[in-house]
């Protein structure tokens, strides 16, 4: 029997009223938004209730002590064993958003490599050196990830960034190069682009969880300005906006923050709230975060999700009536209906390949991406 098997959902907001999802290649959809802020993933019941009618920099102070408090520091050696639940594919392998390799758990960790495909490690998306290899930042797996070594030796302590002529490693995901983004000129590491969002929000995270050290954080060669707000430099905040808007929340993303919760006792908020980056550092400074609502078009595909075994899309019992409708990778329509809360839509009948479930409730609008093999 074939197996479906969602592979993330990109969409997010771009400005005060507009979203664009990109979804492969140049495929773009502008979409409209309507109301503010709501509750998804999840979060606890009022885990971030005392950040409510906050923004800028008192929002993001509060949003520190909340993912602050309860924190467990399972330490370094652990890291291995969180990636287990938090970074496993369909297949079982482990996730590593730097190769192609397929890594089994616990075999082949590095120790000593040559080329890519010897063996996995951990990385840390903001590099060690930039914090003097501190604890608990060594071991928080909101931004250690399981890696390719030959690959992040590539990247080395570059800040993420984009270069036009950047080279890649045969069977690597990324690339170096001389940064062609606006101010930064130095040396850069490119993710790909199904990740960017990935390493945006840990961004995020990572400058509002540890802003109590970001004074002594080094900024000679890094994305961050050596302050408590905005933490980030100006180039840093432009460019992970544009990733955190282009490449939106992926259920890989929800499963891992979840995961990741379950062992160390906090979250990354901006997964559980895109909206977040938004009223810190971007186009909603200076408005409050209330939660009245479904707040963007991927809280409302948060709200749609797979059932692998049962080969069904279901659809969370708080939404109203939706329309919705399913594409192929060339853009036929396959499936269309109107939807209520608790109902769910069977895709057994779909052949093999690339599938977009496209939602509308009243003028907000959501794609998911998935893929039956």
């Amino acid at each position: 029997m074939a197996s479906a098997v969602i592979t993330g959902h990109k969409m997010l907001v771009d400005g005060r009223n507009t979203f664009h999802v990109k979804v492969i290649g140049m495929l773009m959809i502008s979409l409209l938004m309507v109301g503010t802020v709501a509750l998804w993933a999840q979060a606890p019941a009022n885990y971030y209730q005392t950040a409510y009618g906050k923004s800028g920099a008192t929002l993001k102070t509060e949003l520190s002590g909340i993912i602050s408090d309860g924190y467990v520091d399972k330490g370094y050696d652990f890291l291995y064993t969180i990636y287990e639940e938090s970074d496993t594919k369909s297949d079982g392998k482990v996730w590593d958003m730097y190769s192609t390799c397929s890594w089994t758990h616990g075999v082949k960790k590095c120790g000593n490599y040559s080329t890519v495909c010897d063996c996995y490690n951990r990385e840390h998306s903001i590099p060690q050196s930039w914090f003097d290899e501190r604890s608990p930042m060594k071991s928080d797996a909101h931004h250690v990830y399981p890696t390719d070594g030959k690959v992040n030796g590539q990247r080395g302590n570059d800040p993420f960034g984009e270069c036009a002529n950047g080279s890649s490693l045969a069977n690597g995901l990324g690339k170096s190069g001389t940064s062609t983004f606006p101010g930064y000129s130095g040396r850069v590491f490119e993710p790909v682009d199904e990740y960017k969002g990935d390493f945006a929000r840990t961004y995020f995270y990572f400058a509002t969880r540890y802003e109590s050290i970001m004074t002594s954080m080094q900024t000679s060669s890094s994305s961050f300005s050596g302050n408590k707000y905005p933490s980030l430099n100006s180039w840093s905040i432009a460019l992970f906006l544009k990733w955190h808007r282009q490449d939106p929340v992926s259920e890989k993303e929800i499963t891992r923050n979840n995961a990741v919760y379950k062992h160390q006792k906090n979250r990354n908020a901006f997964i559980d709230h895109p909206i977040l980056a938004e009223h810190i550092w971007g186009t909603l400074m200076g408005s409050a975060w209330n939660v009245t609502g479904v707040e963007t078009p991927a809280e409302l595909m948060a709200r749609i999700n797979y059932n692998a075994s049962e080969r069904r899309m279901l659809v969370a019992g708080d939404l109203e009536e939706l329309s919705y409708e399913v594409v192929n990778i060339s853009g036929v329509r396959v499936l269309k209906g109107t939807l209520m809360g608790g109902d769910a839509v069977s895709v057994a009948s779909l052949k093999p390949g690339v599938y977009f479930f496209r939602a509308n409730s009243d003028q907000l609008k959501a794609v998911k991406k998935f893929i039956i093999n």
